[in-house]
């Protein structure tokens, strides 16, 4: 038996979180699983438990080195901290410049954290797990809460460079806070920002923000994270800093395609002491009357952000699993239900309350679609947008704007208490107002003397019930179908583990024989691996979703939906879990050359007719007269007819995302020929084209003329003369869709589009690189592409081509 001195200290808590959701009963259900006997007999034999605790502690002599070494990394930060609040501006700009490259480059190491330096251990095994789990059960016995106080500030800047001191905003406060979190949207809103997410601008309002921070303290600079024009900059009075651990920045586009940068959010989680803390800076998308499209930026978010951990084989932290979520930034959600000149007079008369029942994100809140389990303090300034820029003037221009509370914070979490919530409204750089929030949060804090007896007497109660038991558990549920599996729409089933053993067991699913991967790509388990107490029980979703890269080879019957996943136990037997389904085809991820073989709606046709057009397509793709082939895809067709008569003066095409549920609608119109006109926005169908595009297997410029097409980037008559030798349906294509793209940026004054920006979208969607591109190729393929957005006398017209 291990002996615990006093010199045993801390296990690193974020593995003591990642047991959270796998402490509750779960019925038992013992399967009868017989088959697949080879699995079982490779993986047979008992492991050998671990009775060592040393990858979980460390001597206390140097937690004391470490602390002595922090001190002394305090202490000169401080004094650069004073040198620098003398300097020049276009020194103390350059050095906050250099501050934020030499931090990205860092990106994930903690800072001047000294638990965070004894809590770097190695991978736990299962006797470390036990110990975890039974600490954060416990952990109230050994932490206390203390309270900090955290300034949160947001402002969209609207692509102007900082014209007045942020004081007013920063430094509101009586006495200086703790944290600073400062948010901005719309930083720049250049293409180039918006195209290669690189901005002058991001030093200068870093500088701006630093220089506005509270005088009466001196701050570190913790990190930095960017998405375009979305930043996010975290700040902590120095001697704070040494608590903070597991710094990690991440970012998700909501833009077109789920990717594109001009709308999503950035977010940095930490560790404070011994609270997991997660900030996200979001900008949704805009408009009144697309209040839906921000209920679902705001999932894709809170389901896309995740933050990877030391020991990548756990599954990623969402935002959710954090215990204290500080949201902030311009929600954009308005008021409504009331013209613009009653709102105005509402605000004359500070009637915010009758205002208030009339903001969106109020009844979305009330209705639990959005920001579940999150608090807003009362709102009792007026709204932040919109007003004209240098001004404190609400918005003169032809589209008078009705105004709105587009900038919120929000949090959620245990312990907090609002001390103010405010607009400022002598900032007038914007057509928004900065707004700002001071938070009060109880932090817990570990108690080294309780932490030691807590850690002691767990300890020795495992050592008492290590025996030779061997774990089991059962499964709620061991064979899973999923119907009607359709492309890009998941579909989720849970099975449930409870172990009904005498012993603490670690499961994980693992490879099958000469498999490189748990699973098909087209299917996940979350949590793909855990730690289970004695008696505990663990929901374990499984996940199945169809993309661009797992839909070609569904589509032409190559793979079916068919699975089995090995769940091992550490010490113990494989339990098998059989995952089968049945995919609906579609033409999103289909060939070119297959779909124009298609006379029918692809769902239409037996699934055996569909193979062996793809399989004839792949041979005989380039002849003409096989099967007489219509000249283009009649999706494709349809969608760009549909966009033509409809979209070509549509504000913001191809850059405004649709709603995921008229996506689906176009989807199964396309695939089961059920309308002969497509539901949903003008913004919906751009990006089912997209999308579309996108999923082609093969791109509309097949991958072979790749190398070519950069070589002579720069030359408009051999770009053409590539065009000239693609195969016959692929040149068709394209010269459908260019004739298309030249008609639109004939009313560039509406759709706000012009040769930029739709090279920007297209190029890497018809010229795609067979490997991950750098950002020269990506200035050759806009390059590439840009010659054929000028309209030409050979260029044939839009209505010259419908399929046959």
């Amino acid at each position: 038996m291990a002996s615990i001195t006093g010199s045993d200290v801390l296990i690193n808590r974020k593995n003591i979180r990642n047991m959270q959701d796998v402490c509750e009963q779960y019925p038992k259900d013992k399967p009868k699983f017989d088959w697949l006997t080879k699995y079982r007999k490779m993986s047979k034999g008992a492991r050998s438990l671990r009775k060592s605790t040393g990858a979980t502690t460390v001597k206390m002599r140097h937690v004391k080195k470490s602390q002595r070494a922090d001190a002394a990394n305090s202490s000169r930060q401080m004094k650069e901290d004073e040198r620098t609040r003398g300097e020049s501006v276009h020194d103390s700009q350059e050095r906050v410049r250099s501050e934020a490259r030499d931090d990205l480059i860092r990106n994930s190491q903690p800072i001047l954290a000294n638990k965070s330096q004894m809590l770097g251990m190695p991978q736990f095994g299962l006797r470390d797990n036990l110990i975890k789990c039974e600490l954060l059960k416990n952990e109230d016995a050994y932490t206390y809460i203390q309270n900090y106080s955290f300034f949160l500030g947001t402002y969209n800047v609207n692509g102007q460079n900082p014209k007045e001191s942020l004081s007013p905003w920063l430094a509101s406060s009586t006495t200086p806070p703790d944290f600073y979190l400062v948010a901005f949207q719309e930083l720049d809103l250049s293409k180039e920002a918006f195209l290669f997410n690189d901005t002058p601008k991001e030093p200068e309002w870093m500088l701006a923000v630093y220089k506005g921070l509270h005088p009466d303290a001196k701050y570190a600079f913790v990190k930095l994270v960017r998405l375009v024009g979305i930043m996010l900059l975290f700040y902590v009075k120095m001697e704070h800093a040494a608590h903070i651990s597991e710094v990690e920045v991440e970012s998700v586009g909501t833009g077109v395609m789920g990717r594109l940068g001009n709308k999503g959010a950035v977010a940095v989680r930490f560790q404070f002491h011994n609270s997991d803390i997660c900030v996200v800076n979001s900008h949704l998308a805009a408009h009144t009357e697309d209040f839906e499209r921000r209920n679902q930026d705001f999932k894709d978010i809170c389901r896309r952000m995740q933050f990877s951990q030391d020991d990548l084989t756990l599954p990623p932290l969402t935002i959710m699993k954090h215990s204290v979520v500080l949201w902030l930034g311009d929600l954009n959600y308005r008021i409504s239900d009331l013209e613009v000149d009653h709102v105005k007079d509402l605000i004359a008369k500070k009637d915010f309350e009758t205002l208030y029942n009339h903001d969106q994100l109020k009844r979305q809140m009330d209705e639990e679609v959005v920001f579940v389990g999150f608090t807003e303090g009362e709102i009792d300034f007026q709204p932040t947008y919109k007003y004209d820029t240098g001004s404190d003037q609400w918005d003169t221009s032809e589209k008078c704007r009705v105004p709105a509370w587009c900038d919120r914070i929000l949090w959620r979490g245990k312990n907090i208490k609002q001390l103010q919530y405010q607009s400022h409204m002598t900032l007038k750089t914007s057509d928004h107002k900065p707004v700002s929030s001071l938070l009060e949060i109880g932090i817990k804090v570990v108690d080294e003397e309780s932490y030691k007896r807590t850690f002691e007497e767990i300890v020795r109660h495992i050592d008492r019930l290590e025996n030779d038991c061997i774990p089991s558990v059962s499964l709620s549920q061991r064979e899973f179908q999923f119907q009607d599996v359709k492309f890009m729409q998941q579909q989720a089933k849970t099975v449930s583990v409870y172990n009904d053993g005498q012993v603490p067991c670690q499961f994980e699913f693992i490879p099958k024989l000469d498999e490189a991967t748990y699973c098909k790509p087209w299917l996940t388990a979350n949590p793909a691996k855990g730690f289970l107490a004695q008696g505990a029980s663990v929901d374990i979703d499984l996940e199945v979703f169809v993309n661009r890269s797992t839909a070609p080879e569904l589509n032409s019957g190559q793979q079916q939906l068919e699975d089995i996943l090995v769940l091992h136990l550490d010490r113990g037997k494989d339990y098998f879990i059989s995952v089968t389904g049945n995919y609906l085809p579609s033409c999103f991820g289909s060939s070119l050359s297959t779909l124009c073989l298609l006379k029918e709606p692809i769902q239409d046709m037996p699934l055996e007719t569909v193979r062996e057009l793809s399989m004839k397509s792949d041979i005989q793709g380039s002849n003409p007269e096989t099967d007489k082939p219509q000249e283009i895809p009649k999706e494709i067709w349809m969608m760009v007819d549909h966009l033509f008569r409809n979209a070509k003066k549509q504000e913001e095409l191809f850059q405004q995302p649709g709603l995921r549920s008229e996506f689906e609608e176009i989807r199964d119109c396309l695939d089961t020929g059920s309308s002969d006109s497509l539901p949903g926005s003008n913004h919906s169908v751009a990006e089912a084209l997209l999308l579309f595009l996108d999923a082609l297997p093969e791109p509309v410029i097949p991958f072979s003329f790749y190398p070519q097409c950069l070589e002579c980037c720069s030359d408009s008559s051999q770009c053409r003369q590539i065009i000239s030798m693609l195969p016959q349906c692929h040149k068709n294509v394209f010269n459908y869709l260019m004739p298309f793209l030249q008609e639109l940026l004939k009313f560039s004054a509406h759709n706000r589009l012009d040769i930029n920006i739709l090279a920007s979208i297209f190029a890497g969607l018809l010229l795609r690189s067979p490997t991950k591109q750098d950002i020269t190729e990506k200035r050759k393929v806009k390059e590439f592409f840009q010659h054929f957005l000028v309209q030409m006398p050979s260029d044939r017209d839009i209505h010259d081509k419908s399929p046959e």
